[in-house]
């Protein structure tokens, strides 16, 4: 399937406002859209949220009957559809509905005269859909006809891209899900590993689509030893779903440090971590005493090198959070971060039950 990358993700959330107002005063996002009753879309009202080349749309429901609604009560906020760019949408939702994806909505066509953008949308994993989308005309129009644009001013955020995005599923559903994305999308799999923390175990494997410009971890709990931090988001968030979405950044170190500044807490990592890095990893792009101080993560496969954090979940429920990376041509992903960045949250939640 001809999927470019990721085109936009779109949380369902209680509050759109509220919701907005973190992420642009601590991440940086900016308002650049808004739709709702008074644009044709009735039922919800949503704010587009734009960074780099990052798109977030926030969608609040006006009623019960709206799938925001039944989303939230069921989940709360968090990610309720993953978009991929695509040079056809119409064709790339025959295709997958052919593959044995579920039709969620038709192929729909957006347009005002100056764009067009066709969507179509299937189903992905849990209640986690797929919008698939197609851009034609003029750029930054994103939902001609039904979202209004504003003036959003300057970008001078440091995130860039959506890298990958992180998905839990329950024990003995990881083989069939990434069986599905090879089937029914095209996906590859790229990466796999068996992560042993405290005595619980975690299978994850990797899928990417085959322009790269898509990549999922895919985690399940091994239920043969004791339930974990996966086991904990699968209960608290209501099944599978999305566990974090990881940013791409130019710059982790000064990423973190204008992040911090903005109120955004991350995840601790022990200072013996640091001992020896260089010599594990080798020469380093960013100061071993500013990875130190920051906390930030270090990691290799056999293209080139990565640097990782992961910040604290804000979330009510303390399942959705995300990742800052920085990529010096890695391509996927190294075995010893993964250990280290769920013993972080591992930490993160044992200090929360104390406090508790």
């Amino acid at each position: 399937m001809d999927i470019h990358g990721f085109d936009h993700i779109e949380l369902y959330v209680g509050d759109a406002n509220a919701t907005a107002f973190l992420l642009c005063t601590a991440f940086g996002f900016r308002v650049a859209g808004a739709s709702g009753p008074e644009t044709g879309l009735t039922g919800q009202r949503s704010l587009l949220l734009r960074q780099g080349g990052v798109n977030l749309i926030l969608t609040s429901a006006l009623s019960g009957t709206h799938p925001a609604a039944r989303y939230v009560s069921r989940h709360g906020d968090g990610v309720a559809v993953i978009a991929f760019a695509t040079g056809d949408a119409e064709q790339a939702y025959a295709r997958a509905v052919a593959q044995g994806a579920a039709a969620v909505s038709p192929p729909l066509t957006y347009a005002d005269g100056q764009a067009e953008v066709a969507t179509a949308t299937v189903s992905g994993f849990g209640d986690v859909v797929h919008r698939l989308v197609t851009r034609r005309g003029a750029a930054g129009r994103f939902l001609p006809g039904v979202m209004e644009m504003t003036d959003t001013g300057p970008d001078d955020g440091v995130l860039s891209t959506v890298d990958h995005v992180a998905v839990c599923l329950p024990g003995g559903e990881l083989a069939e899900t990434v069986h599905r994305y090879r089937e029914v999308f095209g996906f590859s799999e790229i990466f796999d590993e068996y992560i042993d923390v405290g005595g619980q175990g975690m299978i994850s494997k990797v899928v990417q689509s085959e322009s790269r410009g898509v990549t999922f971890t895919l985690i399940e709990p091994d239920v043969t030893r004791r339930p974990g931090q996966i086991d904990d988001f699968l209960s608290w968030h209501g099944g599978a779903g999305v566990q974090h979405v990881a940013f791409g950044t130019g710059d982790i170190v000064h990423a973190v440090r204008t992040l911090t500044g903005q109120g955004v807490a991350f995840a601790s990592t022990p200072g013996s971590y640091y001992d020896g890095l260089a010599s594990r990893v080798g020469e380093l792009e960013r100061p071993l005493s500013d990875l130190r101080e920051l906390g930030v993560l270090v990691d290799q496969d056999r293209w080139g090198r990565m640097y990782q954090i992961f910040t604290r979940s804000m979330h009510v429920r303390r399942t959705l959070f995300f990742e800052l990376i920085e990529r010096h041509g890695a391509l996927t992903f190294g075995s010893s971060n993964i250990r280290a960045l769920y013993e972080a949250k591992e930490r993160e939640l044992q200090r929360a039950q104390v406090r508790s």
